[in-house]
């Protein structure tokens, strides 16, 4: 009886080692080549001035995480892009407003100052997705 209980214990011990081993092993390894690797951030410095930015035409790929850091030097603004759904918040200079969103259409696109008829006085520019 006592045999049977040893064997019991050796041979749960001995599944618990190679559990741990194969666990180890598993959670020590780099990503698989084929898994989706987060590409870069490709950032955009804009100064915003009254009543421009620039600069005022930046390019990017498609599939671009886009990053916009608004550095509003002069006045009340924000920046805006109506088909990504992106935006800063509106800020009052000197101060600085960021945005993060993913380039995922090609064509050109304008981006603007919200922030009365700074728009149409001027304030906007292009963001072109190759």
């Amino acid at each position: 009886m006592q045999r049977k209980i040893l064997v019991s214990f050796i041979l749960a011990a001995a599944i618990v080692l190679v559990a741990a081993v194969i666990f180890g092993y598993y959670y020590s390894q780099p990503p698989a080549a084929n898994n989706v690797q987060e590409s870069s951030v490709k950032t955009f410095t804009l100064t915003a001035n009254n009543f421009s930015f620039a600069p005022s035409e930046i390019r990017a790929q498609k599939g671009d995480r886009v990053k916009i850091i608004l550095d509003n030097v002069d006045g009340f603004h924000d920046w805006v892009i109506d088909e990504f759904n992106a935006k800063t918040s509106k800020v009052q200079g000197p101060a600085k407003a960021e945005v993060e969103f993913t380039a995922d259409k090609t064509g050109t696109f304008e981006f603007y100052c919200s922030v009365g008829q700074h728009r149409q006085m001027g304030m906007k520019g292009n963001l072109i997705v190759e």
